[in-house]
């Protein structure tokens, strides 16, 4: 089934990162870069939490810990997510397991292993390489195939520990979107 355009409504997303990075862009010097993790969850673009400053502090604090960069920053966008590969929609799901199916059947011709998910913690696998896989060979069959490229992904993800004992709920529970087309960002606003 083909997808329609502007299926998810316009959205605000909240981008973690470094100081430097969040003035530059905010400076209008560059523009956030995509992530091509071979780990993403959502295959390549640039990530934001939707609707959650808060997710978006806690991590890049997480990443400053880590010494990956000197001082915290989150950048917030608006986007209109376009044409969405929405991840909560059920229509979607056919389309993920043709584009595994024709992965596996490549790798398997070629003799080669196909990536796995992995690190799982509390149940949930934090290193999503077979999906982003899945997901980036999805958007190169639509091209190969002529059809309109995604602008963005869009998914609700479980993390975490219990929220208290015997939940359901997890305490990172999250919904990501990943732009894959810059156009989709409508703007960069300063997050205190």
């Amino acid at each position: 089934m083909s997808r329609t355009r502007n299926t998810l409504g316009p959205l605000i997303g909240y981008h973690g990162c470094s100081r430097e990075v969040a003035e530059k862009v905010l400076a209008g010097k560059e523009h956030l870069k995509k992530s091509e993790n071979g780990y993403d969850w959502l295959g390549t673009g640039i990530y934001f939490w939707a609707d959650s400053p808060d997710r978006a502090w806690a991590w890049a604090e997480q990443q400053q810990k880590r010494k990956k960069w000197k001082e915290a920053a989150v950048v917030g966008a608006f986007i209109n997510p376009g044409l969405s590969l929405n991840l909560t929609d059920f229509g979607v799901n056919d389309s993920l397991i043709s584009a595994y199916s024709f992965m596996k059947t490549m790798f398997d011709s070629l003799g080669f292993e196909m990536a796995n998910n992995e690190s799982k913690e509390n149940g949930i696998f934090m290193k999503r390489s077979l999906d982003c896989s899945v997901i980036d060979t999805l958007h190169q069959i639509r091209q190969d195939e002529k059809e309109p490229a995604y602008d963005t992904v869009y998914g609700v993800f479980e993390e975490g520990d219990e929220l208290f004992p015997g939940s359901g709920f997890k305490s990172k529970t999250h919904i990501q979107i990943a732009v894959r087309n810059t156009e989709s960002i409508i703007g960069y606003f300063r997050v205190t």
